[in-house]
């Protein structure tokens, strides 16, 4: 069947976890004009089959996928997730039935950027921190003119260690240039990047090491789940600082927390946890130096907007008859 059949048919959509990418603030109208679009805030797991028995084309966020769900989607032929991992659709699954999955790569390579030297800037300059002690009425009772009781840290002349240097690696390292940072980076690649000015290639252990500064930018993969534990810990130095945007699991939660509590790691900042939303007893909440936030790199309206933009082009590309951005 061609992509102008599709077009034709007018096909069902339906979205099962739009909230995250549009709470109200977007406009979902350039993507219900592509075909009969129903679209959920959320969808619990048990009812992704229910709610997409009769769809053509299903997008998904985090509203997992998997083979027996796949299975179970008789008109399903097209696939659409919003956001660049896919490890919420079984894709093995999806090939077999000749389902076209597709993702969206590069939407927030600026915003996650972004995020990094926010929560990199809040361990360094203690921002919030010292906003609370002066809302507190701390600066008032001080007698000197200017009050801290924290140490503040210059970035200039630290050594950031970047581990994956793809679209976001790359713009992390130009952006720590620009605050006159020496940058060590790690990648499967690094022959890829040899016009890239000003970083010097090392192996995992070696970045773990040197590094003052520590930002995770990689993807999750087999080899990459828990690259941060007790060994690789043991390795860093005195009061190094650790950043975590890219996945929760690239960590050990428990390692890094004890890590922060003995001492030798001066402060872990993340976007990022393994299980999204987290227990309530996550070791990283109580420990000290330790900042969280809820998974919201992604999420600014510049980025949600380009996300959406694409995902209305991936669609246009396979009802056309062209798919782009196809992992499957």
């Amino acid at each position: 069947m061609s992509g102008a059949d599709y077009l034709e048919e007018s096909m069902e959509i339906v979205v099962l976890d739009g909230h995250t990418l549009n709470p109200g603030d977007l406009d979902w109208s350039p993507l219900e004009i592509l075909g009969e679009c129903t679209i959920y805030a959320r969808t619990a797991e048990e009812l992704v089959s229910e709610r997409a028995k009769s769809a053509e084309i299903v997008l998904t966020n985090k509203a997992l996928l998997p083979a027996e769900t796949i299975a179970s989607l008789p008109q399903l032929k097209y696939i659409g997730v919003l956001a660049t991992g896919v490890n919420v659709v079984d894709l093995d699954a999806a090939r077999e039935r000749g389902v076209i999955v597709t993702n969206v790569p590069g939407y927030g390579i600026h915003s996650v950027s972004q995020m990094v030297f926010a929560l990199l800037l809040e361990m360094t300059q203690q921002v919030g921190h010292h906003a609370r002690l002066v809302r507190e009425g701390e600066w008032s009772r001080c007698v000197d003119f200017s009050f801290h009781d924290r140490p503040l840290l210059e970035l200039a002349g630290k050594t950031l260690g970047v581990v994956g240097f793809g679209q976001i690696g790359r713009q992390v390292a130009q952006i720590a240039r620009a605050f006159g940072m020496q940058i060590l980076a790690q990648t499967a690649h690094p022959e890829k990047y040899t016009d890239f000015e000003g970083v010097k290639f090392v192996d995992i252990d070696t970045l773990f090491s040197e590094s003052d500064i520590i930002s995770l930018n990689c993807p999750l993969t087999d080899e990459t789940r828990n690259l941060v534990n007790t060994a690789r810990l043991a390795r860093v130095k005195q009061g190094a600082l650790l950043i975590n945007t890219g996945r929760g699991p690239l960590i050990d939660e428990a390692a890094v927390a004890e890590a922060l509590t003995e001492g030798y790691l001066g402060g872990y900042a993340a976007d990022v946890l393994s299980s999204e939303p987290p227990a309530k007893d996550n070791p990283l909440f109580s420990a000290p130096n330790s900042f969280i936030t809820p998974h919201i790199a992604w999420a600014t309206t510049e980025a949600r907007q380009r996300l959406l933009d694409t995902v209305v082009a991936n669609l246009k590309a396979f009802l056309a008859g062209a798919p782009q951005n196809r992992v499957a």
